[in-house]
């Protein structure tokens, strides 16, 4: 029994660590990646979608494992949203990189187009989200206020979680061959879906602290 509870403690902060250092393999891999057009299928984009994976699907499995087991942390109460950042804005801040390119357009200082579809604004607008978010957590938690996740917060990370490899998988059948337009608009759909739903998904939170922050002035 001892045993038994040891690991049911342990196994979902493992899981949550796990997760951080599937992100730096996620990372690792995707430089080893540039876009350089045609039709060749490129063997890292199909790594890379394998490892963000089994990195979303350790996000799924530890906090299903802390409350079936009553394993809950304060440990996993900070690192679980931290490890979920480094993968997801890490991940969108690739996709909106130099190794995603449409041509030598950037070298040379002019306007460029991303195969993902992914711009560094959006990237900045769901930076903003985060860090605003995570301020008002803290500080009403700080209070004692008990602030968990929505449900609109919830929708959002799933539909990050599923985006990135999805984006991946569109760039590695290349939405800029002939006859895979519908690839690119499909893309598009995908990329402003999930910059608005993340942007949206934080209005919530912003309403739910207004009279907490307003009773403290």
């Amino acid at each position: 029994m001892p045993d038994n509870t040891t690991l049911y403690t342990r196994l979902p902060n493992q899981l949550t660590m796990l997760r951080l250092v599937l992100a730096g393999v996620f990372f690792l891999v995707l430089n080893q990646y540039r876009y350089s057009g045609g039709a060749h299928l490129d063997g890292w984009l199909l790594a890379a979608i394998v490892v963000f994976c089994l990195a979303a699907l350790t996000d799924m499995l530890d906090g299903y494992l802390a409350r079936r087991w009553h394993a809950e942390s304060a440990f996993g109460r900070i690192m679980d949203p931290f490890c979920d950042k480094v993968l997801i804005i890490g991940a969108f801040i690739y996709l909106a990189g130099p190794r995603f390119v449409i041509g030598p357009a950037a070298e040379r200082g002019e306007f460029f187009n991303m195969v993902t579809g992914v711009y560094p604004w959006m990237v900045a607008v769901m930076l903003a989200r985060e860090l605003l978010v995570t301020g008002i957590r803290g500080e009403l938690e700080s209070t004692g206020t008990h602030f968990g996740a929505s449900l609109s917060g919830k929708l959002k990370m799933v539909l990050q979680s599923v985006g990135v490899p999805v984006i991946l998988f569109i760039v590695w059948l290349d939405p800029l061959a002939a006859g895979h337009e519908w690839l690119g608009m499909a893309r598009d759909v995908l990329v402003y879906t999930t910059v608005i739903v993340t942007v949206v998904s934080g209005l919530p939170y912003v309403t739910t602290a207004m009279p907490s922050m307003r009773g403290g002035e």
